[in-house]
């Protein structure tokens, strides 16, 4: 039998490191080639990395969370065979769990009965219920009260919110001669440190990042009502579904091709904007490990209905975790919406490099004043966030100004500049 060394493996282009994502396999484990060993993450996307041999696992690097710099050792494997690892290799510092004991082993002698399980238990004194210096939670009317009969309000458990000792509590005592009443609910002292790992902890470092950056935010009202007809109409016509998002892009890149400028990424070490011909829009999407944002490459070159269908696939992939590494990054400006979940206005947090985001709010109807009377519309809010150091604020409503009007008349959308 020999030792199989199974290092991480280079998995992109610029890739330095990867998290260790999951475990698929433990210690002791019997895997067959081409077998799923562990997912690992770096910042585009999950990979699974698999066995290029059969054998038994006598050893991992570390947990869940931990990073593996690409070249250095991920697992070991007991191979038939020599296997690949030297001699004088040092021996892994995890080996795999000792067997259970077996049913002959020795076991503790039982507890010896009570000499006398019938005989009286001596009376419990009173002891504090709380530290000594921790200050029991009731009213002043109540502390009066206890004081007045001499009674130790520490002695007491409250029945009210977080412990708190009512009169109720104070007259059940004193009635019981000093017994304690039954406990009421008790503050929740517990603390839980969870572990920040995986798609969270990059959330988190690019969530970091952006805090740095000073950016304006602008919400503007629109008025959807044409905008819904619309989708209506087309929805009727059986050739699929279409969601507000598609015609949102649309008139995105309607509004970059004007200013150009919002297209872009800002790499502020070297002092430069690079601006992009082709738009390419990330589409934030909520999955249960958290927010990714997969890419509509082109979408300068895509018509409503392409928009759409590519946009629904790119938003299952992500959900599914079958989005590819190529399809979760290069974005040039990025779409965020909430859907019927979204509030009437938020403060979207730019996806950097970019200089611009776009947030789309909850569509809802409101009563609209046209001039002579209110009026039901479908109105929404769109919150768009922009990368201040290089976007002045009147670019800025400029662009937001311009998507609002061709999202209120939409054929404006379709007409050639």
């Amino acid at each position: 039998m020999g030792v199989h060394s199974i290092r991480m493996p280079d998995i992109g282009e610029g890739i330095a490191e990867a998290e260790i994502a999951e475990w698929l396999v433990e210690i002791g484990d019997t895997v067959l080639e081409d077998a799923p060993l562990a997912a690992v993450m770096t910042d585009k996307a999950t990979v699974e990395i698999p066995a290029p041999v059969s054998g038994r696992v006598l050893w991992r690097a570390g947990a869940p969370g931990d990073v593996i710099a690409v070249g250095a050792e991920l697992i070991r494997l007991e191979v038939e065979g020599a296997g690949n690892s030297a001699e004088g290799d040092p021996a892994p510092p995890e080996t795999a769990p000792a067997p259970p004991p077996s049913a002959e082993a020795e076991t503790p002698p039982a507890a010896e009965p009570a000499a006398n399980p019938a005989a009286p238990t001596a009376p419990v004194p009173h002891v504090p219920l709380r530290p000594e210096g921790e200050r029991p939670l009731a009213s002043p009317s109540v502390r009066a009260r206890a004081r007045a009969a001499g009674v130790d309000l520490r002695l007491l458990r409250g029945s009210g919110p977080a412990g708190r000792i009512r009169h109720a509590d104070l007259d059940a005592f004193i009635a019981s001669g000093g017994l304690p009443a039954p406990a009421g609910p008790q503050p929740d002292t517990s603390t839980e440190e969870i572990r920040v790992i995986g798609l969270r902890r990059k959330i988190a470092a690019r969530m970091h990042a952006a805090g740095s950056v000073p950016q304006i935010t602008i919400v503007e009202e629109v008025d959807a009502t044409a905008l819904e007809d619309l989708r209506g109409r087309m929805n009727d016509e059986g050739r699929g579904r279409l969601t507000l998002l598609p015609f949102i892009a649309r008139a995105m890149v309607r509004a970059l091709r004007e200013q150009p400028m919002l297209n872009a990424h800002y790499d502020a070490e070297a002092g430069i904007v690079r601006r992009f011909g082709a738009i390419h829009i990330g589409i934030a999407a909520q999955t249960p490990d958290g927010l990714v944002v997969p890419v509509l490459r082109h979408a300068e070159a895509m018509g409503l209905r392409e928009t759409g269908a590519e946009i629904a696939r790119l938003a299952q992939a992500a959900k599914d975790g079958r989005a590819t590494r190529e399809e979760l990054g290069g974005s040039t400006v990025t779409i965020t919406s909430l859907g019927p979940l979204g509030a009437l206005a938020t403060t979207p947090i730019l996806n950097l490099p970019e200089v611009a985001i776009v947030g789309v709010n909850r569509l809802a109807l409101r009563p609209f004043w046209n001039g002579t009377a209110f009026e039901p519309r479908k109105m929404m809010n769109l919150s768009c966030s922009f990368d201040h150091r290089v976007i002045d604020g009147w670019d800025a409503a400029v662009f937001v100004a311009r998507l609002k009007t061709l999202l209120e008349a939409p054929a404006l959308i379709f007409v050639e500049a």
